[in-house]
């Protein structure tokens, strides 16, 4: 048997490493509890901050947290607007230590937009003086390199855009987070914005920023090589109402706003002309004239034939076809050929009762149909007579804003129903329910009018293939002086697509343009721009080019005579 002896030191050793073992379980279990009771502090803080911090006694937790000013996003939810700290950077000229002069030189290489006379001034002025708002992070950088301390960098809650000139007509601005929208969204939707209880959600607005960049390259590259005065264009869902894009040039920059004080709306960058400014848009009109004539029962057939030989004198007037066909012509054909005299004979037979009725149905004695609180009303006739039913069944002596025309052609294809345009993204439970200015079987018949005049008539430059565009050429002379300028036209393409199933409106205006060969009509102008614009956002806006799909037009074809178009 082994025997087993105990040394004297060795209890002493056991008891002693039980003794640490306790201590430093007890060490950590003090650890523990002392990390437990920092958390929870750290939470009760949290918790009284969303609570209570924003004094604004509303019980919501996050408010906290909240902008001064809502964001604004695009349809798909990308932010067009925003606040949030930025940086400014501000001199005190007393204690500035270089030389001005040099510095103002400096400044100017950094910002290339704002001349060295400028950063001069501020630079020898008398009291503190902002040399830039809402600056980017590089932008101080370079400026804190100088290392100037009489300039000074304080941070302030500022409204940016960080898509620059994109969609601006349609943001508008504010001057500052706290400060009243100047136009456009932020105008129209100001007590929504600053609404404690609503600031914390987006406002999200109807337009695509992606069609909406599309549309604007388009109409700009389309000013340059036309050398146009100016251009815009209207993207609309005919079935909601929604803009989903809507441009204007010339263009600005909501973060580097200037002054256009007292300007006139064809003079100031901040002018809408989709929504500002009204113009006769010609033969755009007519056949909005022709369906009310369908619904009046005046046209009760397509192969009815009206005296289009010679100009139609009326009370000292002559209305007359830029290229008369010289020969009585049918319905389909005054659409296609573009027919002045034959549009008015129509509107003539129908009288003047329908046709107002129809135009005060689209709201053309009203200001255009959206939310912005710019927007301009039409030009409505003091007196109907005879005359003006027929001048303004083909687009003279009445004018529109382009928006108001684009709400009018919705209504002209998609069964019917006008509705208002609106910016917001509409939910399905909130689009209005219109109301009826057409038959559904008229609307079903200007279709099919509508897609031959692309197809066999002057608005052949925009059929984007497969896309089944429809629509109407539009050149109207600018009034001046108490004068039409012949030398000076404003020209309209209206068009949808698809004319099988009508999706959207898609409008394009063209201010003084000058197309190939030193033609200035829309068919030239404006009819081109809409193809490349479908091509680009038809596939943005879920809808695929498919050449086997097209609207019937084999009963209206034939009553074509087959002479050359004309616009």
């Amino acid at each position: 048997m082994a025997t087993i002896i105990v040394q004297p030191g060795g209890a002493r050793a056991g008891r002693q490493r039980v003794n640490l073992t306790a201590i430093a379980h007890n060490r950590l279990m003090l650890l523990l509890i002392l990390f437990m009771m920092i958390t929870a502090v750290l939470i009760l803080r949290l918790t009284w901050v969303g609570i209570f911090a924003s004094g604004n006694g509303n019980g919501d937790g996050l408010s906290g947290f909240t902008p001064a000013r809502a964001d604004i996003v695009d349809r798909n939810g990308v932010p067009l607007a925003r606040t949030m700290d930025a940086y400014s950077i501000a001199v005190r000229p007393s204690k500035l230590i270089g030389d001005p002069d040099e510095l103002a030189r400096k400044l100017h290489e950094i910002f290339p937009d704002e001349s060295e006379t400028v950063f001069a001034k501020k630079l020898t002025g008398r009291g503190w003086a902002y040399l830039r708002r809402r600056a980017l992070p590089e932008e101080v950088a370079a400026v804190n390199a100088l290392g100037e301390i009489g300039i000074e960098f304080p941070r302030e809650k500022e409204r940016l855009y960080p898509q620059r000139t994109l969609a601006a007509h349609i943001l508008g601005f504010a001057p500052n987070a706290e400060g009243k929208g100047g136009m456009g969204v932020e105008a129209a939707f100001n007590d929504r914005m600053i609404d404690p209880a609503q600031r914390s959600r987006p406002f999200a607005m109807s337009i695509d920023s992606r069609v909406q960049g599309a549309l604007e390259s388009e109409l700009y590259a389309q000013l340059v090589q036309t050398r146009a005065k100016g251009a815009g264009g209207i993207i609309l869902d005919v079935n909601t109402g929604e803009v989903i894009a809507m441009a204007s040039i010339p263009v600005f920059d909501p973060n580097k706003l200037q002054n256009y004080a007292g300007k006139r709306c064809s003079e100031s960058p901040l002018c809408n002309h989709m929504v500002q400014a009204r113009y006769e848009l010609g033969s755009a009109f007519k056949p909005l004239s022709i369906a009310a004539a369908m619904d009046a029962g005046v046209v009760t057939s397509m192969s009815k034939r009206y005296d289009a030989t010679a100009p139609l004198a009326v009370g000292g007037f002559r209305i007359k076809d830029d290229h008369s066909l010289g020969r009585w012509i049918n319905v389909p054909e005054i659409l296609v050929h573009s027919s002045n005299i034959g549009t008015a004979r129509i509107a003539d037979e129908m009288g003047a009762a329908p046709l107002q009725k129809l135009f005060r149905s689209l709201d053309f004695d009203q200001r255009a149909p959206i939310e912005f609180n710019e927007r301009a009303g039409g030009l409505w006739p003091t007196n109907w007579g005879r005359i003006t039913s027929m001048t303004t069944s083909y687009g003279h002596g009445i004018a529109v804003t382009p928006l108001h025309l684009a709400a009018a052609y919705a209504a002209l294809v998609n069964g019917g129903i006008w509705r208002p345009a609106t910016i917001r993204k509409l939910k399905a439970d909130e689009v209005p329910e219109g109301r009826r200015v057409f038959s559904a079987a008229t609307s079903a018949r200007m279709r099919q009018l509508l897609r031959m005049i692309v197809s066999a008539g002057t608005g052949r430059s925009a059929d984007a293939k497969g896309f089944r565009v429809g629509g109407k050429t539009g050149s109207a002379e600018k009034p001046q002086e108490g004068r039409y300028n012949k030398t000076s036209l404003v020209t309209t393409f209206a068009s949808a697509f698809p004319m099988d199933n009508p999706r959207y409106v898609v409008l394009v205006t063209m201010d003084e343009a000058t197309g190939q060969y030193g033609l200035r009509t829309a068919a030239w102008t404006a009819a081109p721009v809409v193809k490349r614009v479908v091509e680009r956002t038809g596939p943005m806006l879920g809808v695929m080019p498919d050449e086997r799909r097209d609207v019937d037009i084999s009963d209206l074809m034939p009553l074509l005579h087959g002479d050359k178009e004309t616009e």
